[in-house]
């Protein structure tokens, strides 16, 4: 099952169950709401231009109905204006419903792929390049499963330093449970695509990867699987590059949906400073309602998974997490939860490491149907230099249609204020 039917179910199920507000107080500013024209249903987490400006990716709306690419641009007077940089249009080969976030490259461009669409309609892999005011998009590779290709790309996309591209499909491949792709710039102007690796959930491998991969400093990919691995719960892996050009899979954990340890992780995964992993499950934990996670290497090869912490619905922290998480400066953890907090809506949330080696969860804000706020983020969040949040709900706003908001740290009061990075 994907994040979007997913989400359409729990959202279901949560808007029916909770309506009545819990607890909390909303310290966070709308800063667009869309209305359906310009996008609706925005997905992945944002990214930032040099100016501060925001860009990213919504999964419905615009011109022709299958999405957008946006950019929020930063007034000085604190308010914000969005401009719709490109409307995809499902005519046998732009790409359709992007589900996942953008990123630069050296000279401007924006990347990203569409779930949809192509010339076979099963995703594509996209580039924007500012021209004269306007932006001009080129399909870069359809996605095509005739036995060996992946198909429908919920990720995004990371360069290497040679300015090839690295991505994820949920299915195709060799054994149609997902692939790993690198995309290649050739002379012409095109580019060649090379799967790297075709998953196989018969041979316990990880299966379905939904979340944008990550390099470590020699070269090796990671990324998590929604399904796979030994208890078919999931996984997160590894592919190791070798000096012959061929790569290696290895799963580094199996998520046991046994009461404790997440299960059926969606988002991607982040480095510390000693090459420790994190992530997030969607569901699992003590109380079945998702987990953040570390992995730490083991001088065996061998990694060794810690919950930080299960999320509890019943307690206003939150629940259900398709986002990743983000460090600030002082080495706190920031991310998202579709539903649960005050309002059963959603949270943005941080988790605090003590010296005690435990993690502790401060709800930072829980979204208000009451307002005009977001709902349900799917997508993490990203901070600027001065420790302001910034994301994207998929729905709620002046039009239901989803919100971009900011969080100010001089919004908060107390002691809470320590906890963000100094300007």
């Amino acid at each position: 099952m994907t994040s979007r039917s997913i989400a359409l179910s729990v959202a279901a199920v949560f808007g029916f169950w909770l309506t009545t507000p819990l607890s909390g107080a909303s310290v966070e500013k709308v800063l667009y709401s869309f209305n359906g024209s310009d996008g609706s249903l925005p997905y992945p987490a944002l990214t930032f231009d040099s100016k501060g400006n925001l860009y990213g990716t919504t999964y419905l709306g615009g011109e022709y109905g299958y999405g957008t690419v946006f950019e929020l641009i930063r007034r000085g007077n604190g308010e914000w204006i969005e401009k719709v940089l490109h409307s995809f249009n499902f005519n046998g080969k732009d790409g359709a419903y992007p589900l996942a976030g953008l990123i630069f490259d050296e000279k401007g461009n924006l990347y990203g792929t569409t779930y949809a669409g192509g010339t076979n309609g099963f995703g594509a892999v996209f580039e924007l390049r500012p021209v004269n005011g306007t932006w001009a998009e080129q399909v870069l590779h359809s996605f095509n499963p005739d036995g060996r290709d992946g198909a429908l790309p919920e990720a995004g996309l990371i360069f290497d330093a040679k300015g090839n591209l690295y991505g994820t499909t949920l299915q195709g491949g060799t054994y149609d449970d997902g692939t790993v792709f690198e995309l290649m710039p050739n002379t012409n102007g095109k580019w060649s695509e090379e799967v790297l690796h075709s998953f196989n959930v018969n041979s316990r491998d990880a299966a379905f990867p939904e979340a944008s991969l990550v390099f470590d400093c020699e070269g090796n990919l990671y990324g998590t699987s929604y399904g796979g691995g030994t208890y078919s719960d999931g996984t997160v892996f590894q592919l190791k590059a070798s000096t012959n050009g061929t790569w290696t899979a290895k799963v580094l954990h199996s998520f046991n949906f046994n009461g404790k340890d997440g299960f059926a992780p969606e988002a991607a995964l982040i480095f510390d400073a000693k090459g420790n992993l994190y992530g997030t499950t969607v569901e699992g934990g003590t109380y079945n309602n998702g987990t953040a996670f570390e992995l730490v290497p083991g001088t065996n090869g061998k990694w060794t998974e810690k919950v930080l912490h299960s999320f509890d619905h019943n307690t206003d922290g939150g629940s259900v997490l398709f986002a990743g998480l983000v460090f600030d400066a002082k080495g706190n953890l920031y991310g998202t939860t579709y539903v649960g907090g005050a309002y059963s809506f959603g949270t943005v949330f941080e988790l605090v490491p003590r010296t005690n080696g435990e993690w502790t969860e401060e709800v930072w804000h829980s979204f208000n149907p009451n307002d005009e706020d977001g709902l349900l983020p799917t997508a993490g969040i990203i901070l600027d230099n001065s420790g302001n949040l910034y994301g994207v709900t998929n729905e709620g706003g002046a039009s239901g249609n989803g919100v971009v908001f900011e969080i100010s740290p001089e919004l908060e009061i107390g002691a809470q204020e320590n906890s963000w990075p100094s300007k």
